[in-house]
């Protein structure tokens, strides 16, 4: 090796080592973990705490509170968000700090996401894995039950109350529901999160009920007691027992680790039909 080329190469190296990052988001966060390069992150945001070493991390701030002199502090070479804070993302361009900005809020923007920093990183084979493992396991979960209207709730309290949160129809759970070749029993033309009542859930009269609880993980009595008050509403899903929790953390945040919401919808599809069989 000649002296000009080990002088490059060590040039390189060190502009990749120097590679300092600041993720806005969770979902990012995992994203960037998941393509082996969570050792550049240098600073994340007050719920990014998976894997494990996310918690470690610095943090700039939360979902609406996110400092732009912390960001500076770090002097990142680049930040990674999603288009939430649309004032902060132009004074960091303003100050000429590099950054990129991605949704991830349906299944193909979650798979645009992973290839474009799969490129921007330069692990263009580790993207494909992770993309390839959505899709495939979205081809896993279809026809198992067909035509089933499905309600997800986001965030159920302990009581039926008005203010119920649930899926709407342009999330990634929409699109999980149109691989598995059912639907989502909540219909609106409107991108605003969906906040219904109990009347409303009755006349939707849905076969199957996902009530994503990821504070009652491990809380086996809590989550018996909120499925009894699930039970109560004269529904297809009550009537046929097809109420059911995900206490997965997961679950609400669309990464790579959709996939492991799609398994556990999987499982509960093969409960569903299951049922059917014995009938």
């Amino acid at each position: 090796m000649n002296k000009l080329t080990f002088i490059l190469l060590f040039l390189c190296i060190n502009l990749i080592a120097s590679e300092r990052v600041i993720t806005l988001s969770p979902s990012i966060n995992e994203i960037v973990f998941a393509l082996g390069k969570g050792q550049n992150i240098v600073a994340n945001t007050q719920y990014s705490d998976y894997p494990e070493e996310s918690k470690k991390v610095p943090k700039v701030g939360g979902y609406a509170t996110i400092s732009l002199e912390k960001i500076i502090a770090f002097k990142p070479t680049v930040v990674i968000a999603q288009n939430y804070d649309e004032k902060l993302l132009r004074n960091l361009k303003a100050l000429g700090i590099k950054t990129l900005i991605f949704k991830t809020d349906t299944i193909d923007s979650i798979k645009y996401t992973i290839t474009s920093l799969g490129k921007y990183f330069k692990v263009e084979a580790k993207s494909k894995e992770l993309v390839d493992t959505i899709n495939s396991s979205l081809k896993d979960i279809q026809n198992i039950v067909k035509d089933k209207k499905v309600l997800t709730v986001i965030g159920p309290r302990k009581n039926l109350n008005n203010q119920i949160y649930i899926a709407g129809n342009n999330l990634y759970f929409e699109d999980i529901l149109k691989a598995s070749n059912n639907k989502n029993a909540y219909f609106s033309n409107s991108k605003n999160q969906p906040v219904v009542n109990s009347e409303k859930i009755i006349n939707m009269n849905p076969d199957i009920i996902l009530l994503l609880s990821p504070f009652l993980g491990g809380k086996i009595k809590e989550q018996q007691e909120l499925q009894t008050l699930w039970q109560t509403l004269p529904v297809n899903a009550a009537v046929n027992k097809n109420i059911y929790i995900i206490d997965k953390m997961y679950a609400g945040i669309p990464s790579h680790r959709v996939i492991y919401f799609i398994k556990d919808f999987k499982k509960i599809l093969e409960n569903v039909r299951d049922k059917q069989l014995q009938k």
